[in-house]
């Protein structure tokens, strides 16, 4: 798991993103909370899973654990039994499982995917490929709303347990 002195750090660089975004564009934010930035000459050919800032206009900040393939309420220290059932050695499977994960808390605090404001994607042992298997699962879940967040995806050697390949966090904002 992502220790405290890391997650404040990555808070600290998400806020600080937001403080640095440009004069907005005519992009519009899915949610009434957030206006989407993008550079004025910004180049709209080009496909983008994330944008490079968001605007917070109102709203509450809801923020999510990093959230595993496990299931998001498990025993601590971790059960081998568990690891062993909820973490394949697969990217996709893993990816999937925790956006359900996801889902679940966001769904629990009357949020959807389209309120996401920023995530962490974390990654373990990476692969060629790698990233591209994460994003497309990880895209599925916020086109319906039709909407992308600002992102910082990076590579570990390990996360919390030997066979964990990715751990993912995210903020929203909500009413």
């Amino acid at each position: 798991m992502i220790t405290a002195r890391i997650a404040s750090t990555l808070a600290a660089f998400a806020i600080a993103g937001f403080a640095a975004a440009l004069a907005p564009s005519d992009a519009q934010a899915q949610s009434k909370h957030m206006e989407i930035i993008n550079h004025p000459n910004y180049n709209k050919s080009f496909f983008m899973p994330f944008v490079p800032g968001i605007k917070i206009k109102s709203g509450r900040i809801l923020w999510l654990a990093g959230t595993t393939s496990l299931p998001v309420y498990h025993d601590h220290p971790h059960k081998r039994e568990d690891i062993l059932k909820y973490m394949p050695n697969n990217l996709e499977t893993q990816t999937r499982r925790a956006m359900d994960g996801i889902k679940e808390t966001l769904d629990a605090a009357g949020a959807n995917f389209g309120d996401v404001v920023h995530m962490f994607v974390i990654r373990a042992r990476p692969r060629m490929g790698d990233i591209g298997i994460s994003s497309k699962v990880i895209n599925s879940y916020f086109a319906p709303f039709k909407h992308v967040p600002t992102s910082t995806n990076f590579a570990v050697l390990e996360l919390g347990e030997p066979e964990q390949l990715i751990e993912i966090q995210m903020f929203a904002v909500v009413d």
